[in-house]
């Protein structure tokens, strides 16, 4: 119904089965370009090419008014209202059931405690329309939960819309109003987008029709936190509050993706603004037109960044890939055969660069796809298949006494886990990390954590860990299990 905004995270960890959700943005940044006058040159001088200094072209910004006037007619309003529950005052006590108001408070409440009534909400968007025939598509998060949803053209008609589907993992949603001959907008690829070519968006931020912004694309293939099917398409387009599910085009008059996030400290605009890529967008809405859902590719592990430190751990040329912290038990991946402390580097022969990188390539695919993954493993490189699984079904999961010790190099005290504390954890080894100083403390390591493994060596007992410590370089790689959830901490340690 609105933007959403963004908050930074410290560390992503995309679960590549996961899905996405979106807000909207986009803005135009005003400038004015001068160009730079060089200095005269001196009487009777002759004028060489070292005496006149080099002057930068100047590039005036792409006029838009074209696109607007033929395509700002297939741009549209989204009104969506519905009912939501809210906690209601309990019933006042000693209230006499004569009293005028005992009806009126009974109807809200639950006696002698918080009750629950619903309450209407109303909220705006917007919306284009890709067939002549009424189909219409916007943002997932535009028409959640609404039961009544009135699409406004740009000739002020008005149509009640029927939700044909809506996919929160991509944050698409796809709308039909009954009406024929309506105009359209081409659409694109953001394939072909650069970074730095101008993007014009139209929308209704803060209900005002049919206002347009523009920009630059300032990156592509962003992944944001819990996002992970979409690589967004950053611009510095201004988005707002309303803005949400409405087209950004390219100069071509193209549209070439959705206006769905802004970072924002505020819940404003704050030029950092993020849109789906219109090729996302269609592949949703064919399966919606035809199924009337959506299915999403699984490969089932959990990944994160890798950096120099954790490069230098794994003896990585540089810091690129996606490491897997964990691995979904009986999902696509385990059943290919990767494990915790890969490196994936190659999928289907593209580079995977960022960690972000990967559930974008696997958000392309369809269950039952085969993909041939590029993985570092213990100092080399290995080629793994794994056939994608189907990110709604549902895997079953399955779930060493010893003395304390502490490591004085990397400055943890370990313990290894008994067997009521593994089965909590859900895990068949570790430590438990009492305690935790020096260079571990420094990484962000805590007490109460469990080591998993060191530089991708299942550790049981702290014998072990002091074996792989001593194999290691000036950093070390830990998986640690914190709040059910694995992650990788690099420790340099030299």
């Amino acid at each position: 119904m609105s933007t959403r905004s963004m908050t930074p995270s410290r560390l992503v960890v995309a679960l590549v089965a996961a899905g996405v959700i979106g807000g909207a943005g986009a803005t135009f940044v005003s400038g004015s370009l001068a160009r730079a006058a060089a200095p005269a040159a001196a009487a009777g001088a002759p004028i060489t090419a070292a005496t006149t200094p080099a002057v930068a072209p100047v590039i005036a910004p792409t006029d838009f008014t074209q696109i607007v006037q033929r395509y700002g007619p297939a741009v549209v309003n989204i009104s969506v209202s519905g009912m939501k529950k809210v906690a209601g005052p309990g019933m006042p006590p000693g209230l006499d059931p004569d009293d005028p108001f005992y009806q009126f408070f009974k109807r809200f409440a639950v006696p002698g405690g918080q009750g629950e009534r619903e309450m209407p909400v109303r909220g705006e968007g917007s919306g284009f329309i890709v067939d002549p025939n009424g189909i219409i598509l916007t943002n997932a998060h535009v028409v959640a939960e609404a039961k009544d949803v009135t699409v406004k053209l740009t000739d002020r008609r008005e149509f009640q819309a029927k939700v044909l589907g809506s996919d929160p993992k991509t944050d698409v949603a796809v709308l039909k109003i009954d009406a024929k001959n309506l105009p359209v907008v081409p659409l694109g690829s953001a394939r072909d987008l650069k970074v730095g070519e101008w993007v014009l968006a139209i929308g209704s931020p803060f209900g005002f029709e049919n206002s347009v912004t523009a920009g630059v694309v300032s990156a592509k293939g962003r992944s944001l936190p819990d996002d992970s099917y979409v690589p967004f398409i950053q611009t510095d387009v201004a988005v707002n509050p309303g803005n949400s599910g409405g087209p950004l085009f390219d100069s071509r008059g193209e549209v070439v993706g959705i206006n769905s996030q802004i970072f924002s400290r505020t819940g404003g605009y704050q030029g950092l603004s993020f849109a789906i890529p219109i090729d996302v967008a269609t592949r949703v809405r064919d399966q919606i037109v035809a199924h009337g859902s959506v299915r999403h590719a699984k490969l089932g592990v959990t990944v994160q960044e890798v950096n120099q430190t954790l490069a230098d751990s794994f003896r990585l040329d540089k810091p690129e890939g996606a490491l897997v912290a964990s691995v979904e038990k009986g999902g696509p991946a385990d059943r290919a055969g990767l494990k915790s402390g890969d490196v994936i580097l190659k999928a289907d022969g593209k580079p995977i660069v960022a960690s972000g990188d990967l559930p974008a390539l696997i958000g392309e695919a369809s269950p039952g796809d085969k993909v041939a993954l590029e993985v570092w493993r213990q100092g080399k490189r290995e080629e793994i298949t794994a056939q994608l699984g189907d990110a709604s079904a549902k895997v079953a999961s399955a779930a060493t006494g010893g003395d304390k010790a502490a490591n004085g190099r990397i400055g943890l005290a370990l313990r290894p886990l008994d067997p009521q504390e593994r089965r909590e954890a859900g895990v068949d080894g570790g430590l438990l990390i009492e305690g935790s100083g020096g260079p571990a403390a420094m990484a962000g390591v805590q007490p109460g954590d469990v080591l998993i493994s060191v530089d991708g060596t299942p550790v049981k007992t702290v014998e072990q860990v002091r074996a792989a410590l001593a194999k290691s370089g000036k950093s070390v790689a830990l998986l640690i299990m914190r709040d059910g959830n694995r992650i990788f901490v690099p420790v340099r340690i030299g």
